[in-house]
């Protein structure tokens, strides 16, 4: 299963720029049916992706540029969007232009259909993977992982502390880690909270008497709520003038395990500025079975259990 990498992870290794040296390489890695990556530069008015290869240029024909548009069920922007990115690909054969320069001819389509069968198939929940964040919407992240292959990560699973947009957690491009939380007709939804660390993890960090950096999440009737890391946020006592989005100084009044709770108040507020940072991992492994964020003295649990669940059949 190894070796198959969001799009950009391969470019600049030593084994695929040696690739790029001389056609003699190329045409060795076209033998081996090796998946190389390179910078696509231009998208032609018939959307064929001409790609860099350094030594000679790369045609990548439009139905070969992601599996489905030959099928008409991705949009053409899968492959227009590429331009001035990486992308990986095999070569299936050489030709001469018009000019009498040797072309290779290229298949992104081919990479991601082995990508799919050999590594994306033989993934299951629980399973703790690369990814490379592509695009951020409103409703979550979409991530590539593995050659181009992007799968989505609600809002909801980015972090423990709500967030209004996958902005203020990603920037697109960046490498992150993902669980692989489901699995329903091939199609795999990510998870990212659960790699964030517990409640009791995060806690760790903060001291009652500490005054400390905080971004306000929501202002209640009964307080503001104010998120002290992407896994941990306390409660503020009220002050005038505050709103949800604002970054804050607070002082920490108190922690209760058994309660999840940690009490704050609220010493200055200011304007929050989006600048996300790579995120903090507390978990290492390759899978989990499940995750529990709560402590094992708090009223509360909660847990998520990545075990696949038995299918019922109807007697």
């Amino acid at each position: 299963m190894a070796g198959y990498y969001p799009e950009g992870r391969l470019i600049n290794t030593m084994e695929n720029l040696s690739a790029m040296q001389s056609l003699s390489q190329l045409t060795e890695a076209y033998h081996d049916a090796r998946i190389l990556e390179a910078r696509a530069v231009v998208c032609d008015s018939s959307h064929n992706l001409i790609v860099d290869l350094g030594v000679i240029k790369g045609i990548i024909p439009r139905e070969e540029g992601a599996i489905g548009i030959r099928e008409g069920t991705v949009r053409d922007i899968a492959v227009i969007s590429r331009v001035n990115r990486p992308v990986c690909f095999v070569i299936t054969g050489f030709k001469k232009d018009d000019f009498g320069k040797t072309v290779a001819i290229l298949s992104r389509r081919l990479a991601q259909e082995r990508c799919q069968r050999e590594y994306i198939s033989r993934l299951s929940t629980g399973d703790v993977i690369d990814a490379r964040v592509t695009h951020l919407d409103s409703f979550g992240a979409f991530a590539d992982i593995g050659c181009g292959i992007a799968s989505l990560m609600p809002i909801d699973a980015i972090s423990v502390s709500r967030i209004e947009h996958p902005r203020e957690r990603f920037t697109v491009g960046m490498d992150i880690k993902a669980v692989v939380k489901s699995i329903e007709n091939g199609r795999i939804s990510l998870t990212h909270k659960e790699l964030l660390g517990t409640w009791e993890e995060n806690a760790r960090n903060f001291k009652i008497g500490e005054t400390v950096a905080g971004i306000i999440r929501s202002v209640e009737d009964y307080g503001a709520f104010v998120e002290l890391a992407p896994n941990l946020a306390g409660l503020a006592e009220m002050k005038e003038g505050i709103f949800a989005g604002q970054q804050a100084s607070v002082y920490i009044k108190n922690i209760i395990p058994n309660k999840m709770k940690i009490k704050l108040i609220i010493i200055d507020t200011f304007d929050y500025d989006y600048d996300p940072k790579q995120p903090e991992y507390f978990f290492e492994g390759t899978h989990m079975d499940s995750f529990c964020y709560s402590p094992s003295s708090s009223e509360k649990v909660i847990e998520t259990d990545f075990t696949p669940q038995p299918v019922l059949l109807n007697a």
